[in-house]
């Protein structure tokens, strides 16, 4: 008789790491649009790297489809945000740039898990 496979379960270190990357992603997209001379390509990079570990360690498979939504609805918000909150302040319009731009790679890696697990049915 062939055994169950059990489900791949996210080993509790790396869910700490990507929780911590979570916190200091956001963290670092606040702080990098109230200073003005930490922005461009450097922070730009942090963000996005973060990003890729949330997406590659902080999502299990149980929270593909949350996060996903949710995501979703950050990314098409932007487009229709950016420019009342950027009237509003510049700060503000930068602040939300710079979530998006933590966000949009963790929601492409989720995506890619997304795809896997399904062709994997």
């Amino acid at each position: 008789m062939a055994k169950a496979k059990k489900p791949a379960v996210a080993k509790p270190g790396l869910k700490k790491i990507g929780h911590y990357a979570f916190i200091a992603g956001i963290v670092v997209a606040i702080i990098v649009a109230l200073i003005p001379q930490l922005r461009g390509d450097p922070a730009t990079w942090v963000l996005v790297i973060l990003g890729v570990l949330v997406g590659l360690l902080n999502v299990t498979a149980k929270e593909i489809t949350e996060f996903l939504v949710a995501a979703l609805v950050l990314l098409i918000s932007f487009g229709l945000t950016t420019l009342t909150l950027a009237s509003l302040h510049t700060t503000l319009g930068v602040m939300w740039g710079n979530v998006i731009t933590f966000i949009a790679p963790a929601a492409i890696i989720v995506a890619i898990k997304a795809i896997y697990v399904l062709a994997e049915k």
